[in-house]
């Protein structure tokens, strides 16, 4: 007579993998939320820089600034909005995301004649 052979897990086992994917998720997680912060501070970078170089165009066909976003026909990221002041030879413009958990949310560039540091971008 042969005894049958149990197949399948322990209750220690099983155990020990679930405190095993307990430890992975804890440390991959906020590493996750993290790297979703840097995209989308990313994506308010690349629409800061490109507003830049849609102001400069504006200023080359019109001979100044603008302060309304549409005039320069430049969409921004979803999730960011823009602000921008200034005036005929100078100009200001703010981008922010929101939904960014940490800082920086927004990044702004001065260009012109009052700009203390033209064309840096400052991130806080």
């Amino acid at each position: 007579m042969t005894v049958p052979t149990r197949r399948g897990f322990t209750l220690i086992e099983v155990l020990v993998v679930v405190v095993i994917i307990g430890i992975l998720a804890a440390v991959a997680i906020p590493k996750f939320r993290a790297s979703k912060d840097k995209a989308k501070l990313a994506t308010v970078k690349t629409d800061l820089k490109n507003l830049r170089t849609a102001q400069e165009a504006y200023y080359g066909y019109k001979g100044r600034y603008t302060t309304a976003l549409s005039a320069t026909l430049f969409k921004l990221s979803t999730g960011n909005t823009a602000s921008m002041t200034g005036g005929t030879l100078s100009f200001t413009g703010t981008v922010t995301n929101a939904s960014i958990s940490g800082t920086p949310k927004s990044c702004k560039v001065s260009v012109g004649v009052t700009a203390t540091t033209e064309g840096k971008m400052i991130c806080s």
